[in-house]
């Protein structure tokens, strides 16, 4: 890993805004096999692009219905994820959290739904960010993370954890 970041930082635009939920029930979390694009094949949390004029969580509650037909209740914002790609456009990704839900999480087109234990999560079937921040989203703790992937691996990454990380958080973009 670098030292430094090739990406300028205070000027980086991404070219997606997106979304991904994490819903907890006891000690399990709500996990999919996402079968279509970008992260096609890979475990993830339920999420997607935010549309224009939406906000990032009206997105993800549209994205959880479509993707599992259920629907997030009292999502919490935990993080913000920025990634700068060489392979894919950069992204900004709005993190929520929710603990309740309505609906029967259901496979879809776009993934297949399974509840995995917290402590088993497959971080080795996930994008390699996931396990340097997940934790402790799902621990509670407010996050703000910047990565730069050359292909789909780690060259930089800065990571800020606590109430204070949330000042560095881009909002919505909308």
């Amino acid at each position: 890993m670098v030292d430094t970041s090739r990406t300028d930082w205070d000027n980086w635009e991404p070219k997606i805004r997106a979304t991904l939920m994490f819903i907890t029930r006891g000690d399990e979390v709500l996990l999919i096999e996402k079968l279509t694009g970008i992260g096609m094949g890979k475990v993830n949390g339920p999420g997607g692009k935010i549309d224009p004029g939406e906000t990032a969580e009206q997105a993800i509650i549209r994205e959880c219905q479509e993707e599992l037909h259920i629907t997030p209740l009292n999502p919490v914002k935990c993080g913000e994820l920025c990634f700068a790609m060489t392979h894919i456009p950069d992204i900004h990704c709005h993190v929520y959290v929710a603990s309740e839900f309505t609906g029967e999480p259901t496979a879809t087109r776009e993934a297949n739904p399974f509840w995995e234990k917290i402590s088993n999560i497959p971080y080795d079937k996930m994008w390699e960010d996931d396990r340097y921040w997940l934790p402790q989203a799902l621990a509670g703790d407010f996050f703000h993370a910047r990565f730069d992937f050359v292909e789909e691996d780690i060259v930089w990454m800065d990571l800020k954890f606590g109430a204070l990380s949330s000042e560095f958080w881009l909002g919505d973009g909308s």
